[in-house]
């Protein structure tokens, strides 16, 4: 038997990156899994009738979420005793190499997180970027280890359903590029309103739409910036809380996404912009060119501003060179979300 950790997902308000994971690879686990959440010590089963749940030794529990002892209390006692299998993704050390914008609670939490992932029996590292972190920050902690760690790929399919055919460059209409993440300074969003700011007043006529929540500690000057610019006159939107039918629309109006990011475990606007066949232009980060290198992206050197401003405008103005790399984007084989549980389902064996 495979258990699926949803302690959190089952209660979270927003929509993270994490959450995302945690529930696409629950959607396409189906039966193959059951719920648990972890509470009073111990996992218990979900729903009316839930109970505390007997493992086996042969079973596996499966969690893609975020923990620690004060989180969970008893935890570091399980992972002792270990009545069960166990196994975990990973998606990534940004609160320990980023701690000055990253969520408070994150930063406190993380070290400890990592630590108890050692004692597991199985991680799947998000991207080869995130193993070395992971593995190196065992090295540097001198903790001893028992978990095997390995890569999967996550999916790039934004939905479920067969992959849209690509979509011609509209020529002629006002073009629209798109970010998609978190408002914090991580996601870089204030250094890309300021390159749009370059275009728009050089006259290169194009719209931004910026989606994603705003972080309650770090997003207020993203928001503002935003709202200055609208007063000056300049087509930029926030999209707060959108539904995945709204979030497919601009994918599938975008001429091209933007990801100016300085650090990610992943990236999943990549993929999922790929998957749509629009370009991505995005940071050059060893763990972004893990998917950008195959066609359809262009990789720019981080807040360098005169390269973006350089790019940005080429992807707006040069409809041969954005046609061409939409065709790169729709010709890439790329992942799914079945696929990534299904790798996840035959390694916990």
């Amino acid at each position: 038997m495979i258990y699926f950790d949803v302690t959190k997902m089952g209660v979270a308000k927003h929509r993270s990156g994490l959450m995302r994971v945690s529930g696409r690879l629950r959607d396409e686990l189906g039966a193959a899994v059951s719920e648990v959440v972890w509470r009073e010590r111990a996992w218990w089963s979900t729903g009316k009738d839930a109970a505390r749940v007997a493992l086996k030794a042969e079973d596996w529990v499966l969690t893609a979420e975020l923990f620690c002892e004060t989180e969970r209390p008893g935890f570091w006692e399980f992972l002792r005793e270990k009545p069960c299998r166990v196994a975990a993704t990973f998606n990534d050390a940004i609160p320990l190499k980023h701690p000055h914008i990253t969520w408070p609670q994150s930063v406190a939490r993380h070290p400890e997180y990592m630590k108890m992932l050692a004692a597991f029996d199985r991680v799947f590292a998000i991207s080869e970027a995130s193993k070395a972190e992971l593995t190196e920050f065992w090295r540097w902690q001198g903790v001893e280890r028992c978990a095997a760690v390995e890569t999967i790929s996550l999916g790039a399919n934004f939905l479920k359903g067969s992959r849209p055919p690509m979509e011609a460059v509209r020529v002629g209409a006002v073009p629209s590029l798109m970010t998609v993440g978190i408002l914090e300074p991580r996601k870089n969003q204030e250094f890309l309103l300021e390159v749009c700011e370059a275009l728009w007043s050089e006259g290169v006529g194009f719209e931004l739409h910026v989606v994603g929540r705003v972080n309650p500690h770090f997003g207020k000057p993203v928001v503002e910036k935003i709202a200055e610019l609208r007063k000056r006159g300049r087509r930029v939107t926030h999209h707060e809380g959108v539904s995945d039918e709204v979030l497919l629309k601009l994918y599938r109006e975008a001429r091209a996404t933007i990801f100016p990011t300085i650090a990610e475990g992943c990236g999943l606007p990549v993929l999922e912009s790929l998957w749509l066949g629009v370009p991505c232009v995005c940071s050059d980060l060893p763990v972004l060119r893990e998917n950008a290198d195959g066609g359809g992206c262009v990789a720019v050197a981080l807040n360098d501003q005169a390269a973006w401003v350089s790019a940005l405008r080429r992807v707006i103005t040069d409809d041969a060179w954005c046609a061409k790399l939409r065709t790169e984007a729709a010709g890439r084989v790329l992942p799914t979300w079945a696929e990534a549980a299904g790798a996840l389902r035959n390694l916990c064996t």
